[in-house]
C-alpha cells in the first residue's frame, strides 16, 4: 500500500492531513509541491487542480483527492479504528 501526498511546506491543511495520517500510523511518500500554483504541474495532472493537500491512494482507487477535510474524513473512514467494520 502506497499513500502519497502532495503537499507544501508550512500549509496548515496540509498538517492537517498529515496529523490524521500520523495519528492512523500510516506510511506515505510525499510529494513537496512549488509554492508558485503556476508550477505545480505535476499535482494537476493528479487532480485536476493546483490546490494541496492532494491524496493519492491507488489500492482504492482514489486518484487525487482534494480538500483536507475530505481526506481526513476518508482516512478515518477507511484506515480508522473502525474502518471495515
Amino acid at each position: 500500500m502506497t499513500l502519497e501526498l502532495y503537499e507544501l511546506e508550512g500549509c496548515p491543511y496540509c498538517a492537517k492531513v498529515i496529523d490524521k495520517l500520523d495519528e492512523l500510523d500510516l506510511e506515505y511518500e510525499s510529494h513537496m509541491v512549488p509554492r508558485s500554483h503556476d508550477e505545480r504541474t505535476e499535482v494537476k495532472e493528479v487532480s485536476g487542480q493546483t490546490g494541496v493537500p492532494v491524496l493519492v491512494d491507488p489500492e482504492h482507487d482514489v486518484e487525487g483527492m482534494p480538500e483536507s477535510d475530505d481526506i481526513v474524513a476518508y482516512l478515518e473512514e477507511t484506515y480508522g479504528a473502525n474502518a471495515g467494520a
